[in-house]
């Protein structure tokens, strides 16, 4: 038998009690912590840097993550609407967060965790953007169990039919493409850490982080359907035009650390 398509129900709720409902989107997100938390504590282990600093950097990514990502997707996608009704940037749990926001957000709190430990910034972001590509892949799966951010029609036998949102006809599943990215992109800096951790040169895992990881993004964003309505007239939607200037920051982060002009 040929699979023509993938028909795709999946209820966004795991179960409820009352009020309170426990979601995917959201198992899946804390998970992406829980697994980022225990192999940044096995590099700070290599390392010899103490838990203390593990918690302390945890808790500022978490801040960083989800505050970034839920101002960026107010400011980016939908400004208007949330400068009108301000209160509602605060309902994180009506849905909307944003990869590029989530990505500003970690930088500057993994700037302020920097000063407060008084390590070199660079030395941080090669660390840390490690479990960040692999939190990616966590959301981009919780993204899937919500049927949410998916690509155009497609007559590739493994398209979804994502029924939740009255689709009829199979679509890309680009929450899979980009998560499966993300994670071999996890696996590519993981390894490139424990190899040459000895000789690693500063801002090289950062640079490929954001090189690899938003060039992906970029060219996956091609096949998605539009997420918000000025997209739709757009040649380069808001997620590509956000996406180029990290893509140049990550070249010219492999190229100052090839010249060896990052400090340690």
């Amino acid at each position: 038998m040929i699979i023509s398509s993938i028909v795709w129900n999946v209820n966004p709720e795991i179960f409820s009690l009352g009020s309170l409902a426990v979601r995917w989107y959201g198992l899946l997100f804390a998970l992406g912590f829980v697994f980022g938390y225990i192999i940044i504590g096995k590099i700070f282990k290599l390392e010899k840097i103490p838990v203390k600093t593990l918690d302390t950097v945890t808790t500022y990514m978490v801040v960083g993550t989800v505050v970034g990502a839920r101002l960026g997707h107010c400011l980016f996608y939908e400004p208007a609407y949330y400068l009108s009704n301000p209160i509602r940037i605060l309902k994180i749990w009506e849905g909307g967060l944003a990869s590029h926001g989530a990505a500003i957000g970690i930088l500057i709190a993994l700037w302020l965790f920097a000063r407060k430990v008084k390590k070199p910034y660079v030395w941080i972001l090669d660390r840390v953007v490690i479990v960040v590509a692999l939190a990616g892949f966590f959301i981009r799966m919780g993204n899937l169990m919500n049927s949410e951010i998916y690509g155009i029609e497609t007559s590739l036998p493994w398209g979804f039919i994502f029924v939740r949102w009255g689709e009829t006809l199979p679509k890309h599943p680009t929450q899979i493409y980009e998560g499966l990215s993300y994670l071999i992109i996890f696996i590519i800096l993981y390894m490139i850490y424990l190899k040459k951790q000895e000789q690693l040169r500063p801002g090289l895992i950062f640079g490929l982080f954001l090189t690899l990881l938003f060039s992906v993004r970029f060219l996956i964003e091609f096949i998605k359907e539009p997420q918000v309505g000025f997209e739709e007239n757009m040649i380069l939607n808001m997620g590509q035009l956000l996406s180029i200037p990290l893509i140049l920051a990550g070249l010219v982060f492999l190229y100052n650390s090839q010249k060896g002009s990052l400090s340690k």
